[in-house]
């Protein structure tokens, strides 16, 4: 259990920072994505962040069976781990999107692209906050909560990080 998180003050501060942080992140990729740098080309980051995407499902599979074995050591390092790859996923990702036009879909699975394309996006927004709390209950040694919120959190985790690999292979022959 973590000492530093059992001061209700500091506790209420970190729950204000991911509320805040979960409004930030979507409006701040939603600007910076807006922003055009001509001239640098930063065309392979997509193959690289569906990559990560894709190693990010891996390791959440691993932590899964990490806690299922009651490795909490693992299992901690795996999900932290995971946290690190979708932060560089992020800014791989706004970096990308600052520096190259939208590839429009042009295949004829548009109605499994968009669908897919639209609940990743929404649940990647979501996702955001339940993380952040999930690890947060976790960090408190409120393991009972921490659990409770992992069985949503989790499957809407590796959704989205699976389905950013998909999006992407449905994708990349257009771009």
């Amino acid at each position: 259990m973590n000492t530093t998180l059992k001061d209700p003050n500091k506790i209420k501060q970190v729950k204000t920072a991911i509320i805040a942080l979960s409004i930030a992140i979507p409006l701040i990729v939603g600007i910076l994505s807006g922003i055009s740098i001509p001239g640098v080309d930063l065309t392979f980051l997509p193959s690289i962040y569906a990559g990560i995407n894709g190693l990010t499902a891996v390791l959440l599979i691993l932590a899964l069976v990490a806690i299922k074995k009651k490795n909490q050591p693992l299992h901690r390092k795996l999900i932290r781990f995971s946290l690190l790859l979708s932060l560089l996923f992020l800014a791989m990702y706004v970096a990308y999107h600052m520096t190259a036009e939208s590839t429009k879909y042009g295949g004829e699975f548009g109605w499994i692209y968009y669908p897919l394309l639209i609940s990743h996006i929404f649940l990647s927004t979501a996702v955001v906050p339940l993380v952040l709390f999930t690890y947060l209950f976790a960090w408190q040694g409120n393991f009972e909560r921490h659990k409770k919120w992992t069985r949503f959190t989790w499957p809407i985790w590796f959704y989205v990080a699976i389905t950013g690999v998909i999006v992407y292979f449905m994708i990349s022959p257009y771009y």
